[in-house]
């Protein structure tokens, strides 16, 4: 391995400053703030790292076991930031969870892209209100990715896509993926509509359709979705253009907004 002795850290005290990027990962609260103030976000695990870095990302600085410092090699070799090696122990006691997968960096966060940057040449974008859920706004991306769709919209109160927990559960998909936030949440459907997207709201309305036959035909599809507990808002419910839901059998009313949203990607994405 080529990284120079400059760089490479072997750190031994749990409450060394040069951690503090890395300290109390399981507070979210503190996590958001701390994260908001200094512009930088982490992403755990060999994986999730390599894919952060090769996107175009800015590492602040690693942190990781000695045992992963061969895989990541090439990585470390990209960037002048400090990698700081930690006995896996230590790792647990300054983040407050065990980081079994070794490995972790903290990045600076970029620029948001602007609202027509992300939906330049779309055909297909998810739109979120209000998912709170850090897991289920990774779970989405990953959906996203994972079958075809171009963008994520996101409205002012949705969860950060760049938690570390949210890049976790969507393997990276959020780096590769084009996202931004919804400058107008009041207006927000009627401006895609006249953008040029048709869209498309999950929900139990009386007169939502079965998703299958709501998406067919569609050029350009914007597929919204509601908040965990409520839902969709009345708002943005009378202002899709179409309803649509998914039949389920008798007993159940819905899935997990992330489960739904995988169904609904499947089904738009043979259109």
């Amino acid at each position: 391995m080529s990284v120079p002795p400059s760089r490479f850290l072997e750190i031994s005290d749990a409450a060394d400053p040069r951690l503090a990027d890395y300290r109390d990962l399981r507070d979210v609260q503190l996590r958001e703030n701390l994260e908001a103030e200094h512009g930088l976000f982490l992403a755990e695990g060999e994986k999730v790292v390599r894919r952060a870095v090769e996107a175009g990302f800015s590492p602040r600085s690693f942190l990781m076991a000695p045992r992963w410092l061969d895989g990541l090699a090439d990585v470390l070799d990209r960037s002048d930031a400090p990698v700081y090696v930690v006995a896996e122990a230590l790792a647990e006691e300054v983040t407050g969870f065990h980081v079994h997968r070794g490995a972790l960096a903290s990045l600076r966060r970029q620029p948001l892209a602007a609202l027509d940057e992300v939906l330049s040449g779309a055909r297909s974008v998810l739109v979120l209100e209000d998912i709170v859920d850090h897991t289920n706004v990774g779970a989405i991306f990953r959906s996203g990715a994972a079958l075809g769709f171009d963008a994520v919209l996101l409205a002012p109160r949705c969860a950060d896509p760049l938690y570390r927990r949210s890049i976790k559960v969507g393997m990276g998909a959020v780096f590769t993926m084009p996202w931004t936030r919804l400058p107008d949440w009041h207006d927000a459907l009627p401006q895609l509509s006249a953008a040029g997207f048709t869209t498309v709201a999950l929900t139990l309305a009386d007169d939502a359709v079965p998703v299958e036959d709501a998406v067919r035909g569609i050029d350009r599809l914007a597929l919204v979705l509601g908040s965990e507990g409520h839902g969709l808002s009345a708002r943005w419910e009378e202002t899709a253009d179409r309803r649509a839901i998914i039949p389920m059998a008798a007993g159940i009313d819905s899935l997990n907004v992330a489960a739904a949203t995988a169904v609904a990607c499947y089904v738009s994405s043979a259109r």
